[in-house]
C-alpha cells in the first residue's frame, strides 16, 4: 500500500466526534484556503495584477491570460474566505487583490506576451476571450466582499475596473456555460447600481439562453448538444442560484434552487465512500469544485442532503484530493487529478485552470453556527447500501456498492461537447477509482466495444439514448473510423444491465460485414487498486490482457475480448464484468451470474443472489423485464 503524501501546510487536530467519518470540521477548510492562497501569493506579479502560477506549458490563450487566470480563481477563494468571516481578514487577502485591481486596469493591453512594462496589466476582454471566464471569477468575488474592498477603492480604479468588465454584458462568444459570466458580471453591476440596464439584459439574456438546454430532472446540456458532465455543477447550477441568492430573488431561488435539489438527488450519489468523484468529463483539474454544488445547496436549503451528509461529502472530497497528493510541497496545485496529469488537460487549460476548485469554499459562506458545520457527520448514499440509479435524462446509470464504497457510472448519453469522441465522455463506463486509458498505448480503449478495421479500432460516435429502468440502461450509436467519419451503413446497439457489483454488456452489431473483427475491453485497474474482471458469454472467442497509463497510474491493466461478426443471424456479443474493492476472492462467471440466450434473442440474466432478469436487443430498441 502506497503511503499517501504529507500535507503541504499544517492542518488543526481532527475531531472524529463531531466528524467520525473524515475528522475535518470548518477549521481544516479554512487551513486548505490560507494554505493555497499563501502559496499562490508567492508567485504574484510585482503590484499583484498577475499570479503567474509555474506550469510545464501555457494555456492556449497564452501566458497573460493564464496570468489573470491565477489572478482571478485565487481572488475567488480569498472571497469566499473573507466574506465568509464577515469581513475579518487577517491575512490581509483584501488589500492584495485591491492591489491587483489597481494595477490590472491601469494600462490592460491586448497582447497575450508578458513584458516587463506591463507586467501587471490585464488583457482585455475583447481580444482574449479567456478573459470573459475570468471576469465572472473578479466580479462574483467583488460581489461577495463589496462592503470591505469594492466600497473602499478609490473611484478612478472603480471606474477603471468598471470599464474593463463591462464587454462580459455582451453576447457570449462560446455558445456553452460561458453565458454565465455575463450573468455573474451582471449580478455584481446591478448590486453596486452601475450600468443597471445592461447589467439586467445581460442576466435576462443568460438565463434565457441555459433555458433552452434545461431538459429536466435537474440536467442541463453543455450548450446544443449532449455534454452531461461536472459542469452542471459547478457552473450551470453554481451561477444562477448563487446569484439567486446574493440578490435575494425569492422567485429565482424557488425556480434555479428547486432544480439544483433535483440535481443533487443523482449528483451526489457519483461521490466514492473515500471522497472521490467520479472521474470523467473536461476540465477534471479542477477537482474539488465538484464539492460546490452540494454546499450551494446547503446554503439556500435546497438539497436532498443532511447537514451532517453535506460536511461528509465534502470534507471527504476535499481530504481525498489532499491526501493523494494534489498539492504540490509547495503548496501549488497542478493540471492533473492527483499529481500532475498531461494526458487529461484540455489545450484551454493554463497553470492558473486548477482553482477553479476555489467554489469548494463555497461552504465558508455558511456561519460557523451552521448545522452543516456543527451537525456529526453522516454516511453518503455510496456507503449505506447497494444502489442502482437511472438518470434518464443524461442518459447515465450509477452503480454503487456498501461493501467498497465504489461508484461506478455507465454513459449511454453524454458525449463531448464537439460530438466527437474523447475518452473522458465516450467510454461506455467511468468509475471514482478507475480513469480511462489515455492515449491508450495498444490502439484499443478501455470501457470500449469496437470494430476493428485494417487493425485500426472504431471510436464510439454520439451516444444515442434508448431508454433506462431501475438497473440498466441502453443506447445506440454510429461508429468512426480513424478519420472521425461515420462507419457506412453500421449500427450497435448496447444495454447495460447491473446488479450489486455486477455488469452484463450487451452489443447488436448491425450492417457489418461477416467476419469483421470486434473487441470489448473492461475497467483499467492500477496496483493498489481495485480488482477488475471481464468474462466472455456469447460472441467472444479469446481473451487477453492490455495495458495503458491512467490518472491513478501508467501501467493499468485492462482485459480484452476478441470476437468476429458471425455470417448470419444476430451479431448479438455478450460479456459479464466487475469492478470490486472487496478483498474476497476474485469473482468467476458463476459468481457473478448464470446467462441464457434462446433462439430469440432474448437474454436470460440470473444474478447470483438476486433477481431474474430479461434483456431483448431488437432493431433499434432495448426491453428489460
Amino acid at each position: 500500500m502506497t503511503v499517501p503524501p504529507p500535507h503541504p501546510f499544517p492542518l488543526p487536530a481532527e475531531d472524529r466526534h463531531r466528524s467520525p467519518y473524515t475528522g475535518w470540521t470548518r477549521a481544516h477548510w479554512e487551513a486548505v484556503a490560507d494554505g493555497l492562497l499563501h502559496a499562490a501569493g508567492r508567485h504574484a506579479s510585482p503590484r499583484h495584477g498577475l499570479v503567474n502560477l509555474p506550469g510545464a506549458r501555457p494555456s492556449w490563450s497564452g501566458p497573460r491570460s493564464d496570468g489573470l487566470e491565477g489572478y482571478a480563481r485565487t481572488f475567488l477563494a480569498a472571497a469566499l474566505r473573507v466574506s465568509g468571516a464577515d469581513g475579518h481578514d487577517p491575512h490581509g487577502y483584501l488589500p492584495f487583490y485591491a492591489q491587483g485591481l489597481a494595477a490590472g486596469t491601469e494600462s490592460p493591453v491586448t497582447t497575450s506576451r508578458l513584458t516587463p512594462e506591463a507586467a501587471d496589466s490585464w488583457p482585455l476582454i475583447p481580444a482574449t476571450r479567456q478573459a470573459l471566464v475570468e471576469s465572472g471569477s473578479i466580479a462574483l468575488s467583488l460581489r461577495l466582499t463589496r462592503p470591505w474592498l469594492w466600497d473602499t477603492l478609490d473611484e478612478e480604479v472603480r471606474a477603471r475596473v468598471v470599464d474593463w468588465l463591462l464587454p462580459a454584458l455582451g453576447p457570449s462568444p462560446v455558445d456553452n456555460n460561458w453565458w454565465l459570466f455575463g450573468l455573474t458580471v451582471g449580478g455584481f453591476l446591478l448590486d453596486a447600481g452601475i450600468e443597471t440596464t445592461r447589467a439586467r439584459a445581460a442576466v435576462d439574456r443568460a438565463l434565457t439562453r441555459i433555458e433552452d438546454w434545461y431538459l429536466g430532472d435537474g440536467w442541463y446540456s453543455d450548450g446544443d448538444n449532449r455534454a452531461f458532465d461536472h459542469y452542471n455543477a459547478w457552473a450551470l447550477h453554481f451561477y444562477p442560484v448563487l446569484h439567486a441568492h446574493l440578490s435575494g430573488d425569492t422567485a429565482l431561488l424557488a425556480t434555479y434552487g428547486a432544480r439544483l435539489r433535483a440535481h443533487l438527488d443523482g449528483y451526489t450519489r457519483l461521490f466514492d465512500a473515500d471522497g472521490a468523484p467520479v472521474l470523467f468529463g473536461r476540465s477534471l483539474t479542477y477537482r474539488f469544485a465538484a464539492t460546490a454544488a452540494p454546499w450551494l445547496g446547503a446554503l439556500t436549503g435546497h438539497t436532498p442532503l443532511t447537514p451532517g451528509a453535506t460536511r461528509r461529502l465534502a470534507s471527504g472530497t476535499l481530504r481525498h484530493f489532499l491526501d493523494h497528493g494534489a498539492v504540490t510541497p509547495d503548496g501549488l496545485l497542478p493540471l492533473g487529478w492527483y499529481g500532475p496529469y498531461p494526458p487529461m488537460i484540455q489545450n484551454y487549460s493554463g497553470p492558473g485552470s486548477p482553482y477553479w476548485a476555489a467554489k469548494a469554499f463555497t461552504g465558508l459562506l455558511l456561519p460557523p453556527g451552521h448545522p452543516a458545520w456543527t451537525a456529526p457527520e453522516e454516511p453518503l448514499p455510496a456507503e449505506t447500501e447497494d444502489a442502482t440509479v437511472p438518470l434518464p435524462t443524461p442518459g447515465l446509470l450509477i452503480q454503487s456498492t456498501a461493501a467498497d464504497g465504489l461508484v461506478r457510472l455507465h454513459n449511454h448519453g453524454t458525449s463531448h461537447t464537439s460530438g466527437l469522441p474523447d475518452p473522458y465522455y465516450a467510454r461506455f463506463a467511468y468509475s471514482t477509482r478507475t480513469g480511462p486509458v489515455s492515449p491508450p498505448g495498444t490502439g484499443l480503449p478501455d470501457n470500449h466495444f469496437a470494430l476493428i478495421l485494417d487493425g485500426t479500432p472504431t471510436t464510439r460516435g454520439p451516444a444515442e439514448p434508448r431508454g433506462c429502468g431501475p438497473d440498466w440502461a441502453a443506447s445506440a450509436h454510429s461508429p468512426l473510423c480513424a478519420d472521425g467519419t461515420e462507419l457506412f451503413g453500421v449500427r450497435i446497439l448496447s444495454a447495460t444491465l447491473v446488479f450489486g457489483a455486477a455488469e452484463l454488456r450487451a452489443h447488436l452489431v448491425h450492417g457489418a460485414e461477416p467476419g469483421t473483427p470486434v473487441r470489448q475491453t473492461g475497467w483499467p485497474v492500477t496496483e493498489p487498486g481495485p480488482t477488475a474482471h471481464l468474462h466472455p458469454v456469447h460472441g467472444y472467442d479469446d481473451a487477453g490482457s492490455l495495458t495503458g497509463a491512467t490518472p491513478f497510474g501508467p501501467a493499468a491493466r485492462f482485459t480484452c475480448l476478441t470476437g468476429a461478426v458471425p455470417d448470419g443471424g444476430p451479431a448479438l456479443f455478450l460479456a459479464l464484468a466487475s469492478l470490486t474493492a472487496d478483498d474476497g476472492p476474485a469473482p468467476s462467471v458463476r459468481d457473478l451470474a448464470t446467462v441464457h440466450l434462446d433462439d430469440s434473442g432474448r437474454v436470460q440474466v440470473m444474478w447470483a443472489g438476486g433477481p431474474t432478469r430479461v434483456v431483448s436487443l431488437m432493431g433499434e430498441s432495448v426491453t428489460v423485464t
